[in-house]
């Protein structure tokens, strides 16, 4: 028996490990790519939600914000391309969620509870509904955070982005 910082290894493989130290030409190490954040090029992608179902419709959105499309994907870096989503209000709300899911805010205050019905919420403001539905798929952490600021959304068809040159969503990132 050998002890190595208080670890009791049996002596033939102690022999073996040294024996594999020694010979390092023999032993062939590979080595994992990890991708930097700096030379990554960031697409603008212009999702249409006319007739969309609003959670399918956030999944896929929160998934291009994430960047699990690209191959060389890593989950602790903001890998993701820029998400427009144009006709906000014509997404489909289904089941009773318009009038049985609450969105509820705290104002600091005791009794300052306020909430409002799904269905309320989408006729005011039905950007707020597909921001807040895609931000429920992310990361909740700073990554989240950074990556929740890549997305656009909007109630119409226009949108102020085309200097960006977006460009519309490829079958092949297409799930629904």
């Amino acid at each position: 028996m050998v002890y190595i910082n208080g670890l009791t290894i049996n002596s033939k493989l102690f022999i073996f490990i040294s024996f594999v130290l020694n010979n390092q030409e023999d032993v062939v190490f590979v080595k994992t790519v990890v991708p930097k954040n700096e030379g990554l090029q960031k697409a603008w992608y212009v999702v249409d939600a006319q007739d969309m179902i609003l959670g399918r419709l956030a999944s896929q959105v929160a998934t291009l914000l994430r960047g699990k499309h690209k191959p060389e994907f890593t989950p602790h870096l903001d890998m993701g391309d820029h998400v427009i989503v144009v006709n906000a209000e014509k997404i489909k709300i289904t089941g009773n969620k318009a009038s049985k899911k609450e969105f509820t805010s705290y104002t600091g205050y005791p009794g300052g509870i306020k909430r409002k019905r799904l269905g309320k919420v989408f006729q005011d403001k039905p950007e707020r509904v597909v921001h807040h539905a895609v931000k429920g798929m992310l990361p909740k952490n700073k990554l989240g955070r950074q990556m929740i600021k890549k997305l656009r959304v909007y109630r119409g068809a226009d949108h102020p982005h085309q200097a960006q040159k977006p460009v519309a969503l490829p079958e092949h990132l297409r799930r629904i």
